[in-house]
């Protein structure tokens, strides 16, 4: 436990909090007015874009047309859902199912995997190592998947007894499935096919799991299970809760490989009193040691730029140390014009 002494005070974990049956929060939780969640979130006035990659294995104006899709959600969403994608429909229910049940484990055998915000690997609480600040309403497990070097097995749960297993099988789906967008994004950038893949490392790249526990929360409108923000990784792919609602996402700024062409979406997450909410994100990162920087094919004088060289080992610790802070930290790093 003595990685619980890392942290600027005590740790609290939210779903103790929440199974307490306070009646209200504490004030630790309370966002301020500007950034709480307003529960009338206009779904209806937009169209998040929805894809169908099954399309790419059409005939020729049908993959055009899909990719064409995916060139429209990445410039201006930086976020899209997708079906067909090949990773089983069962596999994301098991695995979805099983982190479910190492959150309703008894708190004892949860504690041994008590992270620190050195690695932030394990069972944790909340982001940044600022004493005193906001909080947000979740606890999370994150884990390394990829380089192997970094992947410990002895860091995962051992209980429930498969769920091991299943992180193995579905991680791999997915490494399967960012390689093939990773390809999609670079032709449509007007990139070789492998360009975003080589830029990342080739087959030496980085990925990881956060699995996000969202408890019942008595005061909804008051605070967030995750605050705003855009992910620091190369790709994100998110398997929501099947039944409960809670995403929210904005149409954001910037992506440093694509100059800026590509969006990193700014997105939060509200929970809601009545119904706890499990999602996993998986992140497709670059080599952690690698210099990240604009592909020069789409640099032009008249398109400078955006952001200085940066290992990503460097921005993900820049952005860890601070926490969720909407898109503040990526702009704070931009190169003066």
């Amino acid at each position: 436990m003595s990685c619980l002494k890392d942290w600027p005070e005590p740790i609290v974990r939210v779903q103790s909090l929440s199974e307490s049956s306070l009646p209200v929060i504490p004030d630790r939780y309370i966002k301020p007015p500007s950034d709480r969640p307003s529960m009338e979130s206009g779904a209806g006035e937009v169209n998040i874009p929805l894809i169908d990659l099954g399309g790419l294995v059409g005939n020729d104006t049908l993959f055009a047309t899909t990719m064409n899709q995916i060139s429209d959600a990445c410039r201006e969403w930086g976020f899209f859902q997708i079906v067909n994608h090949g990773v089983s429909h069962d596999l994301m229910h098991k695995t979805r199912e099983v982190w479910r049940q190492f959150f309703h484990q008894p708190i004892e055998l949860k504690q041994v995997y008590a992270n620190s915000p050195k690695t932030y690997e394990g069972y944790g609480s909340r982001l940044g190592v600022e004493k005193g600040a906001l909080l947000d309403w979740s606890d999370y497990f994150f884990l390394h998947y990829l380089p192997w070097s970094l992947k410990d097995h002895k860091k995962w749960p051992a209980l429930p007894a498969s769920c091991q297993e299943l992180i193995e099988e579905y991680g791999d789906q997915l490494v399967k499935l960012c390689g093939i967008l990773m390809k999609i994004l670079s032709l449509n950038l007007g990139l070789r096919e492998e360009f975003l893949q080589n830029a990342f490392g080739g087959e030496d790249i980085g990925a990881c799991l956060r699995v996000n526990f969202y408890p019942k929360c008595p005061q909804p409108d008051l605070t967030l299970g995750l605050s705003s923000h855009s992910d620091p990784g190369g790709m994100t792919l998110l398997l929501p809760d099947d039944h409960v609602a809670g995403l929210q996402v904005r149409k954001g700024d910037n992506w440093v490989l694509s100059n800026a062409i590509y969006k990193s979406v700014e997105h939060r997450v509200i929970v809601n009193s009545i119904e706890e909410r499990v999602s996993l994100a998986f992140f497709y990162n670059p080599k952690s040691d690698l210099l990240i920087e604009p592909a020069k094919e789409l640099v032009t004088p008249d398109q400078p730029a955006l952001y200085p060289q940066m290992t990503y080992n460097e921005y993900r610790l820049y952005i860890r140390t601070r926490g969720p802070r909407g898109k503040s930290q990526v702009e704070s790093l931009k190169s003066p014009r």
